[in-house]
């Protein structure tokens, strides 16, 4: 019995090697078996009558190339046009979202090779963007926590580590390590790989937890002497910090709280629900950061600003308000799932 070949490439499974590889044709295809015959390719190899799990990762994967690859591209263009007025985590931002449209570009040719190529060569090539989207998507979303974090918790050490070569260094850094673990995933066999994966994914996922939480904290006590409200722009940075750290909760805690138990599931429900189920919650990811992004500038470029209006209602004046002479830029005035761009002016000495 072979798992789903999509699957069987990303989960680098080798818990029982006797398992035939997915047949895939090479130029140096040999046969497994003189008397073994072939059966017909079928995407559900393997996992006939339990379609389920594979159906909705598929369905999210199609989601991501109608929605999160214009996204992705809209976000990059966005960050190049305000680079004159960037935030300390556009770098990060940047980074995050060319990986995530990378690896939704990789979806049509992953569709190709399942029903047309069934190629090894580009299945190692899917292989290697499977392993980015594994590791720059949580890594990323790390480090934008980390400079939240020191921006709002140790404001003095922020004002002292704005300089852009840090946050290059650190992104430099980040890309290596995706483009190793994604280079190792492209060799099947090795021992206890998965592991790293598992490992990955609860760390980054408890340390982004213990960062919004301790923001949510400090901004939530950061009131100002006297008052009993929370000054109006940290409480707009206390929801918006609030609804990422719901989004991380959809987003990772099914992997986290599933993948480290695969001893307690049968090797079938393994490979056909659990493991397609959890990288599909990962792999929406792709759609939703960059979205989050866009729901919060006041005008989004190639759009109309009805649309804008209709879509985040950022563009209806508060009448409360004075009017504002002074255009906001778009690096000023934006908050998103990856940064909160008010962190400057919330770490500042009072």
């Amino acid at each position: 019995m072979r798992g789903f070949p999509g699957h069987f490439l990303r989960s680098n499974l080798t818990s029982n090697p006797s398992l035939p590889s997915p047949t895939l044709n090479a130029t140096n295809t040999t046969e497994v078996s003189n008397n073994a015959t072939v059966k017909p390719f079928s995407v559900f190899d393997g996992c006939e009558g339990m379609e389920e799990g594979i159906l909705f990762d598929l369905a999210i994967q199609l989601f991501n190339v109608v929605l999160g690859i214009p996204a992705n591209i809209l976000v990059i263009v966005i960050l190049i046009k305000q680079r004159h007025e960037p935030t300390t985590s556009d770098i990060f931002l940047g980074c995050l979202a060319f990986m995530d449209a990378y690896f939704g570009a990789m979806t049509p040719i992953i569709f190709a090779n399942l029903y047309h190529w069934q190629s090894m060569k580009v299945w190692m090539a899917i292989k290697f963007a499977y392993g980015v989207k594994d590791t720059s998507g949580p890594l990323f979303l790390s480090c934008i926590c980390l400079d939240r974090f020191v921006a709002v918790i140790l404001p003095i050490a922020f004002g002292q580590l704005k300089h852009p070569k840090y946050r290059i260094s650190l992104s430099v850094f980040v890309l290596c390590l995706t483009f190793a673990y994604a280079a190792a995933k492209m060799f099947p066999g090795l021992p206890d790989f998965e592991k790293i994966f598992t490992g990955e994914v609860l760390a980054t996922f408890v340390w982004m937890m213990v960062c919004n939480a301790s923001i949510l904290l400090a901004l939530k006590r950061s009131k100002g002497a006297g008052k009993d409200e929370m000054h109006p722009m940290k409480k707009k940075a206390f929801k918006m910090v609030l609804s990422i750290m719901v989004i991380i909760i959809v987003n990772y805690l099914p992997p986290v709280a599933l993948f480290p138990f695969e001893e307690a599931y049968s090797a079938d429900a393994f490979r056909c629900y659990v493991q397609p189920v959890g990288f599909a919650f990962l792999n929406i990811s792709s759609s939703i950061q960059p979205m989050i992004y866009l729901s919060r500038l006041e005008k989004v470029p190639f759009l109309p600003e009805a649309w804008t209006a209709r879509c985040c209602g950022h563009n209806q004046p508060d009448k409360n308000s004075r009017p504002n002479t002074k255009t906001p830029t778009a690096a000023a005035s934006t908050e998103t799932i990856a940064t909160v761009s008010s962190t400057t002016p919330l770490s500042a000495p009072a």
